[in-house]
């Protein structure tokens, strides 16, 4: 049923159920994982003299969060005796950087993890997981924390 699967990591527990239960899909089907994520390089707004460094510092701290997420979904996925590709993806959205690399990818399914944000905090924060929802007609499967 399932022969490519991307899952969507950000190093947060919600992404790391996804990934244990892509892990299980991949086994089951014989699929092969591909494991994403994705960093926002959206410009920090800014006035001054400072305005440079610091967002060549929110870059440069967005990129490490990333290779540590995909780091730690490496390690998650040796212990599983599981292979994967893994990739750091650079976008200015989120939810666009998911959807483009799965479509690219041909995968059969997306897998992504859900804070289960509500009320304001949905409203302010947004939802990635909405917007994948959203802009894709890949079968999504979302895994609460």
């Amino acid at each position: 049923m399932f022969k490519r699967v991307l899952v969507a990591v950000d190093g947060s527990p919600p992404s790391t159920a996804a990934l244990t239960r892509a892990l299980e899909i991949v086994k089951a089907f014989n699929a092969d994982l591909i494991v994403v994520t994705v960093y926002d390089t959206t410009p920090v707004i800014g006035v001054g003299f400072d305005y440079g460094y610091m967002q060549t510092q929110f870059i440069e701290a967005a990129k490490a969060q990333a290779e540590k997420a995909i780091a730690d979904a490496r390690e998650l996925i040796e212990r599983a005796g599981a292979k994967a590709e893994t990739r750091i993806i650079e976008s200015h959205r989120t939810w666009s950087g998911i959807v483009d690399t799965a479509i690219a990818s041909q995968v059969d399914l997306i897998v992504m993890g859900s804070h289960g944000l509500s009320g304001l905090d949905k409203l302010v924060m947004g939802s990635v997981t909405q917007r994948v929802l959203q802009h894709t007609h890949l079968p999504v499967m979302v895994v609460r924390d």
